[in-house]
């Protein structure tokens, strides 16, 4: 993958072969043999990052099923004068971000991306549409050890009021030139701001995807 190194996509590879391995044997050696991938893919990880093995593999232990990407949802927020919703976050040095998180489980993603816009920001919207699908990895984002699946929605304002929450400090509104330059890169990149800006000036755009 462009922009991680090779013993990052390596690493991660393995452990999602051990993952799959472990969800689906039923032969003892085998799953001892899994658990040893498991075991080495910790390892690179830790060789490289100088966080402790034993506590990679704990992370890891906790991943059961088929290995798929974890799934990250934004919403992309536009008030009647053309400006984009942004939350300050409590964690990542106080950084912005348009609100979003994990997708929650029993719920769509759409209806995620409206929940995480209520809890983090205190307003109500409506989603309008999908504008983009991107995978984290080829969008340039800083490495992480688990692929993830970025879904961005086009989404109008419909009530509520401005409202911080523990995950963040301040809520605001920006035109496209004022957009602040401290973003949380692990979360929105300036690229895909200004894409949203460009669904909202177009909203027959078709869906970005990759």
């Amino acid at each position: 993958m462009a922009g991680e190194p090779d013993w990052l996509v390596w690493a991660r590879e393995i452990q999602a072969i051990a993952q799959t391995g472990l969800a689906f044997t039923r032969d003892p050696y085998d799953r001892e043999r899994y658990e040893m991938l498991r075991g080495l893919a910790a390892r690179m990880l830790a060789a490289r990052t100088g966080i402790p093995a034993a506590r990679i593999e704990t992370l890891f232990a906790g991943e059961a099923g088929y290995a798929t990407p974890k799934i990250d949802v934004r919403a992309a927020v536009f008030d009647d004068r053309g400006r984009i919703l942004m939350v300050r976050e409590v964690l990542d040095g106080g950084r912005w971000t348009l609100p979003g998180g994990w997708a929650d489980v029993n719920i769509t993603p759409a209806d995620s991306a409206v929940k995480e816009v209520r809890e983090e920001s205190g307003y109500e919207v409506r989603v309008r549409k999908l504008a983009a699908l991107w995978d984290r990895t080829r969008q340039g984002h800083p490495a992480q050890v688990f692929s993830c699946a970025k879904l961005f929605y086009l989404c109008d304002l419909v009530g509520g009021a401005a409202a911080t929450s523990l995950e963040t400090s301040e809520v605001g509104w920006f035109a496209e030139d004022e957009v602040p330059p401290d973003l949380s890169l692990g979360r929105v990149l300036p690229s895909q701001v200004r894409r949203m800006f460009a669904h909202a000036r177009a909203p027959a755009l078709p869906t970005d995807f990759e």
